[in-house]
């Protein structure tokens, strides 16, 4: 009876719960079997919804974390490593629901150049989709391009992340893109930066949602993130090319701090 106990408590332990951080792989798909979302760099290529500047392979979720859309976050409890399956995700827990009157008509001369149909313009906070161009006047659906449809994830859950260095760089990967060295002495998180990652707004942005995870899942007191430079290897940016980041990044950098101090989530695509 004390093994049966013992591997009662084992089979528990091993399911996925909110709070995990787990290593996934999936593809998207529309119910007519269209695909519009993988993370498979040839499915991607195959179905024509290749981006050059995305980042393909497995990717990190922590689970109940938003990190992906409700439905597919929910599937993913109560499975364990190695599952595989889908889960078709309704809009509500999904891209939300087609809303009609959420368009507006805008002028052309509010764009820097001639728009198009089909283009994904940003106006003032908001971003959205030109759905038609009537004379001088661009109807702007705000809504997002798969609201109202359901989606289907066929995905596997490939790894269940136990060790705290781990999820440390599983988080940079999450909110930065960037792959990061890390380790953790005396409640210290000491994180080696790639030498280019200050260049771009992704990290600049995304560094201050991970150190946030960071001290939110882990039992650690302070987070320092160190870029190394070695003589044989000398900055390639100019001053004149960090000065136009710096100024391109400052207004961003300056608006993710206000959120995470207000506890708010910016808004996506």
């Amino acid at each position: 009876m004390g093994d049966a106990m013992e591997d009662v408590e084992v089979s528990k332990s091993s399911k996925i719960s909110k709070g995990d951080f787990i290593r996934i792989s999936y593809i998207a798909k529309l119910e007519d079997g269209t695909i519009i979302d993988t993370t498979d760099e040839e499915i991607a290529k195959q179905n024509d919804i290749y981006n050059e500047n995305a980042r393909y392979g497995d990717i990190y979720v922590v689970v109940g974390e938003g990190h992906v859309v409700q439905g597919l976050d929910e599937d993913f409890e109560g499975k364990v490593v190695g599952y595989k399956g889908e889960v078709v995700v309704p809009p509500e827990k999904g891209f939300g629901e087609y809303d009609p009157d959420n368009k507006e008509v805008v002028s052309v001369t509010r764009f820097k150049e001639k728009p198009y149909v089909g283009q994904r313009v940003k106006i003032r906070d908001k971003i959205g989709t030109i759905e038609r161009i009537i004379g001088r006047k661009a109807i702007v659906d705000y809504n997002h391009p798969l609201a109202g449809k359901n989606v289907i994830f066929e995905y596997e859950i490939k790894e269940k992340l136990e060790s705290d260095v781990d999820k440390v760089k599983a988080l940079f990967v999450i909110h930065t893109g960037k792959d990061v060295d890390a380790k953790i002495e005396d409640k210290k998180v000491i994180v080696d930066v790639p030498r280019d990652a200050y260049f771009g707004q992704l990290f600049l942005i995304g560094k201050y949602r991970a150190v946030t995870e960071i001290f939110k899942h882990l039992d650690v007191e302070e987070v320092l993130l160190v870029e190394r430079f070695e003589k044989e290897a000398p900055i390639r940016k100019t001053v004149e090319e960090v000065k136009k980041t710096e100024s391109e990044t400052e207004e961003a950098e300056e608006s993710e701090i206000k959120e995470i101090k207000e506890q708010k989530e910016p808004e996506e695509l």
